[in-house]
């Protein structure tokens, strides 16, 4: 088996600044759910490692609902970090709307897996 690895962003309610926390992926959504909010609670350093290529990068931001996100790219070829991110939810002609980004290198991901992705999400979103 694979081991995929993830870093999500996290702010520390107390201090107001953000944390790198990085979390084994498990086989659900509420396991890794679970161990990553503990993790992050009990982690007391803001950055914890080097990112690597087997590492995807979570960042949300519950506070700002968007319609576009960019990140600065560092222009290295090797560079295989996908990154996720999502905004707060809203609603806007009786549907609701959650902002969701993926920025991934088209030399290592290509477009019907990002679709695959996005399907599996809207999925998941309409069970609630």
């Amino acid at each position: 088996m694979i081991e995929i690895n993830t870093a999500f962003t996290y702010m520390d309610k107390d201090t107001e600044l953000f944390k790198v926390v990085n979390v084994e992926m498990k086989d659900t959504l509420e396991s890794y759910v679970t161990v990553a909010t503990q993790k992050a609670i009990n982690q007391k350093e803001y950055f914890t490692g080097p990112l690597g290529n087997d590492v995807f990068q979570f960042s949300p931001m519950p506070w700002v609902s968007y319609t576009h996100i960019s990140h600065t790219n560092s222009g290295k070829k090797d560079n295989a970090t996908p990154l996720f991110d999502w905004g707060k939810f809203f609603e806007r002609d009786d549907k609701w709307i959650l902002p969701f980004s993926v920025q991934v290198h088209h030399s290592f991901v290509d477009g019907i897996h990002i679709g695959k992705l996005a399907d599996s999400l809207q999925s998941y979103l309409n069970r609630f």
